[in-house]
């Protein structure tokens, strides 16, 4: 579902920095060789990933869902020298091709790239965060907020990618809510309501939930 016109959505894209030829290439790989591309962060996103981290100036950035790297190396763009990205997925049959977008980068020194279930995965991590992005399974949104929340230094930022999961968190109450419906609303509400934060909703795209840790 798209939430604006193509023509607005064109004309955003026309006034946002382009995309350059590897961001070009994981696009088109991934949508001719991998199911779901539109789960891909795309030019919009990814830019705007991008700026976040700049302007968040991050020593540390987890993401949970690396899926063909494009969000990972768009953020990973973003960090200082000293800085890096930890990037978990449990994918393991995009390794191949996820590892060789990194090395075409020049920031695979910076990003660390862990296959595995992130349920398992967070707990074992001892370092602290400054930026997390949550784009993996829905029904697990809440449980990997849980699990980053204390792990997050205070103002720092947790963001969760397809949170209006194409306007079906409008759905009717009295309607029947599929689980990944039901998960995304549960953890909008959750979060809304966290007084250990301040959160703002930003309709990009499929929706990306900020929070910012008090």
């Amino acid at each position: 579902m798209e939430f604006i016109s193509e023509q607005l959505l064109s004309y955003c894209e026309a006034h946002t920095t382009a995309e350059d030829e590897l961001l070009q290439l994981i696009s088109r790989e991934t949508h001719a060789k991998v199911l779901m591309p539109r789960m891909l962060s795309g030019h919009l996103q990814g830019k705007t990933l991008e700026l976040f981290t700049k302007m968040q100036k991050p020593k540390v950035v987890l993401e949970i869902g690396t899926y063909t790297g494009y969000s990972a190396i768009c953020m990973a763009r973003g960090l200082d020298k000293d800085a890096k990205l930890i990037t978990l997925d449990i994918n393991d049959e995009l390794e191949e091709m996820v590892r060789s977008f990194f090395e075409k980068s020049g920031l695979s020194s910076q990003i660390e790239y862990k296959l595995g279930n992130a349920m398992d995965i967070i707990p074992s991590l001892d370092e602290k965060f400054d930026m997390v992005f949550i784009d993996a399974d829905k029904k697990n949104y809440s449980n990997y907020y849980d699990l980053v929340i204390d792990k997050v230094n205070p103002g720092g930022l947790i963001m969760a990618d397809n949170v209006l999961w194409s306007g079906k968190v409008l759905k009717d109450p009295s309607e029947k809510i599929d689980k990944d419906t039901k998960a995304i609303m549960d953890f909008n509400d959750m979060v809304n309501a966290d007084p250990r934060v301040e959160n703002v909703l930003f309709p990009i795209r499929d929706g990306i939930l900020m929070a910012r840790k008090l």
